[in-house]
Order: C-alpha cells, then sequence, then structure tokens
C-alpha cells in the first residue's frame, strides 16, 4: 500500500511538479495546500500519511503549520522541503516536531527514500541540526537507565521504530513504548527525536 501524501507549497507549480513527481513514483497523493492554514485543515480532513511542507509562505508559515498539527495530535509525518540551507534555517521546523528535512533540489529517489523512511518512524536530520538541537550542557547522565534503557536509547540513534526496536531486541512493542517514556521521563527531553540526538551525542549509536 502506497504511502498517502499532502503536499504543502505556495507556489502551483511546485506543488503540481511534486505531485506529478510523486505519483509516477508510485505515492497517493491525496491533495494539496497553499499555505499552513489550509495544510492543517486539509491534514485533518484527508488525513495522510506524510505531509510535504515548505517552510516560507504567506499568512500561516510552516513552523506555525506544525505547531498547529501538534497540538491537534495530528498522527501525520511532516517532511519539510526547503530551500534553506542555513541548519538554523530549519531548526524552528525541528524543533515544532518536522520528523526531517530535504532541500528542493533533491533528486527524486532521495526524496522518494527520504520520505517512506519518515513514514517508517525515522528522523532525518543534518548532523549541524543535530548539534544545535541539544546543547552539550542539557546532556543527562546516562548512567540513570537500565540497561535495557540504554539498549532500546540505542536503537532509537540509529532511527528505529518502536516495532523495529521490538523485533530486534525481542521485546513486545508495548513493552518498548514503556521504555521509551521512561528514557524521555529521565533524560529530560521532550520527544523521540531530542532522545536520538542524545543518543548519538553519548555515543550509544
Amino acid at each position: 500500500m502506497s504511502e498517502r501524501i499532502l503536499v504543502v507549497d505556495d507556489h502551483p507549480l511546485t506543488r503540481d511538479a511534486l505531485a506529478s513527481l510523486l505519483t509516477q513514483g508510485g505515492f497517493d497523493v491525496v491533495g494539496e495546500a497553499a499555505d499552513g492554514a489550509e495544510a492543517v485543515a486539509r491534514a485533518e480532513e484527508l488525513r495522510p500519511d506524510v505531509i510535504l511542507l515548505d517552510l516560507r509562505m504567506p499568512g500561516t508559515d510552516g513552523v506555525a503549520a506544525l505547531r498547529e498539527l501538534a497540538a491537534r495530535g495530528n498522527p501525520a509525518r511532516v517532511l519539510v522541503v526547503t530551500s534553506f540551507t542555513e541548519p538554523s534555517a530549519v531548526l524552528p521546523a525541528v524543533r515544532a516536531g518536522a520528523a526531517g528535512y530535504v532541500f528542493k533540489d533533491v533528486d527524486p529517489p532521495a526524496l522518494a527514500a527520504a520520505i517512506r523512511s519518515v513514514h517508517l518512524g525515522h528522523t532525518l536530520l543534518h548532523p549541524d541540526v543535530a548539534r544545535l538541537l541539544i546543547a552539550p550542557d542539557r546532556a543527562a547522565d546516562p548512567a540513570r537507565l537500565t540497561p535495557r534503557e540504554r539498549q532500546v536509547l540505542a536503537e532509537i540513534g540509529r532511527g528505529r521504530s518502536n516495532r523495529e526496536i521490538a523485533r530486534a531486541l525481542g521485546l513486545a512493542e508495548k513493552t518498548v513504548k514503556t521504555h521509551v517514556s521512561a528514557i524521555l521521563a529521565k533524560l529530560g527531553v521532550q520527544d523521540r527525536t531530542q532522545a536520538a540526538l542524545y543518543a548519538v551525542r553519548a555515543g550509544l549509536a
């Protein structure tokens, strides 16, 4: 079953080009939106698997849309498609819940791979963004984690989903979810992305 995609960009030509490219690549483009407010409304209506989101749009921009999607508990994974190459430019989007980002000149196979990766629960971040997300003084003591929690954290750092972690460690997926919740609480991080970055910084992944 192909991933259901919502394309969000304020330029009609860009939307059309992305939609055509994705359809040819076997994806199911369920809708398009021209700004952040429309993106949130369409995401609620269509419930896509992945949203391709531009950052700079008139009215409600991409970061505001990400915050609103998170507030509504929308389960769609968001992949930012941006022309900005500076890590600091995409950092607010990642903090607001984006699963990763690609540049607008990305080649089609790489874009397809990125979409499938974030849909599986993985996170796509440039190392420079990762360094900005978690400063060294925010790192918690990994000794607070149990041996099993350290194993789970290492798998999170490798970009694996709960299902993949359960399979790798021989655990029930529900047990993995419990471990993940404990890890977030003990490390004082807000979400899975920050836990993955911590794992990388701590040399666990």
